[in-house]
């Protein structure tokens, strides 16, 4: 049930904002699709904004909510997104208040889906090859390195905060722990990220310039994974020597 509600918020998600490109090649371009959304995230919010008007709150939803929710969509935009919607809301084309408290809504929801699939059917999708080992692998290094913690910090770290509840899950965490790492995270992630759009978002400079402020925001988010996998590199190097 909770993988099938999952599936069906996702589903509506993204079929509102990516139905024209689909049905204009068939769907041979989705991933193209979904590169150009964020790249262009701009353009793409704000075609969204005027055509599905007060259903854009919705989209927005279940776009975190996936992303937070299900370890098979670990690529969808999630700091370049919450941005874009501080950016949008200073514009005044979304009302600030009710797209932070709806995004910090799916976040803690997203998680909280995503550890009880990993309680629940975790060890199955892993060995029916649904979820990968290497990445619950980098997780558990998290883990390891930083505790209970992970849940909050694992927030800023795209893919890993995908997978950090869900491992949570599969480890059997005590789920009160677990609650209060999750509703403090998503009130740091959403609050960072949304507060940065709304300050900055607005001014020239960064409008003129906003394909480039995201892939700033992408790259920066990335460091760490990079950050982490040359230490693990370093470390393996030395146990070998």
């Amino acid at each position: 049930p909770a993988l099938l509600l999952g599936a069906l918020v996702c589903a509506a998600a993204a079929a509102l904002p990516a139905a024209p490109a689909l049905a204009a090649d068939g769907g041979g371009s989705a991933l193209a699709s979904a590169v150009s959304f964020v790249l262009h995230l701009d353009k793409s919010m704000a075609s969204i904004i005027a055509q599905y008007g007060t259903a854009t709150y919705a989209i927005l939803f279940g776009i975190v909510f996936c992303e937070t929710g299900l370890v098979v969509t670990p690529f969808l935009p999630g700091d370049s997104l919450l941005f874009a919607c501080g950016a949008f809301a200073a514009l005044g084309s979304l009302n600030l208040a009710l797209v932070v408290g709806l995004l910090f809504g799916a976040a803690v929801m997203g998680d909280a889906l995503n550890y009880t699939i990993g309680k629940t059917a975790g060890e199955w999708m892993l060995a029916k090859g649904v979820v990968k080992q290497s990445m619950l692998d980098k997780t558990e290094d998290f883990y390891a390195k930083y505790g209970g913690k992970t849940i909050v910090l694992a927030r800023f770290v795209p893919i890993v905060r995908t997978f950090a509840p869900f491992v949570a899950g599969m480890s059997r965490m005590e789920y009160t722990k677990f609650a209060a790492y999750n509703v403090g995270g998503a009130a740091l992630w959403i609050g960072l990220f949304t507060t940065v759009g709304y300050l900055f978002g607005n001014l020239p400079v960064v409008q003129h310039n906003f394909t480039l402020v995201v892939l700033g925001i992408v790259v920066m988010s990335l460091v760490p994974i990079v950050i982490e996998i040359l230490q693990a590199r370093q470390e393996a190097k030395l146990k070998e020597a």
